[in-house]
């Protein structure tokens, strides 16, 4: 018998007719023995719908009572499933964030959490129910309702799970798995058997979709075993699991990649230490995110050059504040555009492989794709391209990699 914490999303529970299927599945888990906790999301579409209503009663809302809003779709959820599963002949109960309760810090809409008091849910598991959990909620110190943000839902099962000690994690998706790429843009991407903690945390930062980004980390953190499996089909799914786990490591386990980004280039920022700590400050100070920064080398010592990234949505922002700034912050001239994105690729094995980044560069070379900016880290180079080489560069990056799915396969 194991301890499983399952976790299904809002496309998993859009319906009542799915959330039946879904109270199917948790049955046969306990049918085998099973001890299982669910984690659920809001129906498809429902938080949206809410955080449509918070806008249009006040554009300027409370957060505290946003939260309030927010946190009803998954209380529909939970008490739904519980309704299916008695209906199986399935004991069950449902818990609410602040039921359980998981307690998080007083950042309304985006809270994190702090600890999970077990005894409830585990008095449920002892009296052989399933306890049915609204994921994205829990409670602040404020003793308000308090909300994780958008993905949050596999936050908090992640979090369940490390904190009943689950022998696993399951987080059902409208996807069968983490494939090698996106299987929509190279139809010959593989679904992989399993995966590391890093890549996949890298992966999902450079926009893989499958799983949260905070999610990998806390699995990463407390070392909890992620499955990820199609809500849909009954198909095998993918594990991301420690790197001890899987006995010979790919070289490259994936080509992520991430539209949506912007390049700014400062121009002629004075070289002199402290600078350009005292240019991202006040980016900092307006949550405006800078991901990929390249300085150049400067020729006199005087000046230098200074090229970065930001979310395309908040590139007007970021040019508002740097220009705004400019006679402080010493600069000369500000370039930027929209338009590009990020292509990354992903894997433990370049650790102890050379050659990795040459391939990349060579193989974008070849299909005439300037690269713009580069950055590395110990288990992924990414580079900014134009974004209408996003295709090209991605399947040519899979070929070149060895990635593609064989015809034996």
């Amino acid at each position: 018998m194991a301890r499983i914490v399952k976790k299904f999303g809002g496309t998993s529970v859009g319906d009542v007719t799915r959330i039946k299927n879904v109270a199917a599945r948790v049955a046969k888990a306990v049918e085998d023995g099973h001890e299982v906790v669910v984690v659920l999301s809001a129906m498809s579409g429902m938080t949206n719908q809410l955080v449509g209503y918070c806008r249009e009663a006040s554009v300027m809302h409370d957060a505290r009572e946003y939260d309030a809003v927010l946190a009803a779709g998954e209380q529909i959820t939970i008490g739904l499933l519980s309704i299916c599963l008695q209906d199986l002949g399935v004991p069950a109960r449902s818990f609410l964030g602040w039921q359980v309760p998981v307690r998080t810090n007083d950042m309304h809409g985006a809270a994190r959490i702090e600890t999970i008091e077990t005894e409830a849910l585990e008095k449920c598991l002892s009296e052989g129910r399933v306890a049915v959990v609204a994921g994205f909620q829990g409670i602040a110190r404020d003793n308000r309702i308090a909300t994780l943000g958008r993905g949050g839902s596999d936050t908090s099962a992640v979090a369940v799970a490390a904190a009943v000690k689950a022998d696993r994690c399951d987080i059902y998706t409208d996807v069968d798995g983490v494939y090698t790429t996106d299987p929509r843009i190279v139809p010959k991407a593989r679904k992989l058997e399993k995966i590391t903690y890093e890549e996949m945390l890298e992966m999902a930062s450079l926009g893989a979709k499958v799983l949260q980004t905070r999610s990998v980390a806390l699995a990463m953190n407390f070392g909890v075993r992620v499955q990820v499996l199609s809500s849909f089909e009954d198909l095998p799914g993918t594990l991301v699991v420690s790197e001890d786990e899987i006995v010979e490591q790919e070289v490259v386990s994936g080509i992520a990649y991430s539209r949506g980004e912007a390049k700014v280039t400062v121009v002629g920022l004075e070289d002199r230490p402290g600078q350009v700590s005292h240019l991202f400050a006040p980016l900092a100070d307006k949550n405006i995110n800078v991901d990929m920064i390249v300085q150049s080398a400067s020729e006199d010592g005087n000046r230098t050059d200074l090229t970065f990234t930001v979310p395309e949505d908040d590139l007007a922002r970021a040019v508002e504040v740097l220009e705004s700034n400019k006679e402080e912050m010493k600069f000369l001239d500000l370039v930027y555009r929209a338009g590009v994105v990020k292509v990354s690729v992903v894997g433990v094995g370049m650790r102890s492989h050379a050659g990795v980044a040459r391939k990349m560069f060579d193989t974008l070379a070849e299909k005439s794709i300037n690269v713009q900016v580069i950055s590395t880290s110990e288990i992924k180079i990414s580079v900014i391209i134009d974004a209408e080489y996003t295709e090209l560069a991605v399947r040519a990056l899979h070929t070149a990699y060895g990635l593609d799915v064989t015809t034996e396969a």
